[in-house]
């Protein structure tokens, strides 16, 4: 008798914190912090780059298709001939085609 009424109060006890667990508000920490983070990416994704200012590294980190050698080719030509009037003067640099400067175009800027 005593180990059946033990195991109703122990069977009732859990009931109650299964039902209090299911029945407590979601709290989701992580989904904050998350589109945060998808701002601030956003945020970065969104910044053009300047073909007058940036530098080599940050030329091929940031465009499509570009490696050391073309981002270094884009630095070397602005140097010898000055600064970019517009992005398409980018085809003149050696190794950069229509196509890599469409797949780019959206990302670049002159200032």
């Amino acid at each position: 008798m005593r180990t059946g009424y033990f195991y109703s109060l122990v069977f009732a006890l859990l009931t109650g914190a299964s039902i209090a667990v299911i029945a407590a508000p979601a709290v989701k920490p992580e989904t904050t912090s998350a589109s945060q983070a998808m701002d601030v990416s956003t945020k970065l994704q969104s910044a053009k780059v300047d073909l007058n200012g940036a530098d080599a590294a940050t030329l091929q980190r940031e465009l499509t298709g570009i490696g050391k050698a073309k981002a270094e080719a884009i630095v070397a030509y602005r140097e010898s001939n000055g600064a970019f009037s517009s992005v398409e003067e980018l085809l003149e640099v050696k190794g950069i085609g229509k196509a890599l400067l469409d797949r780019n175009r959206d990302k670049l800027e002159v200032n």
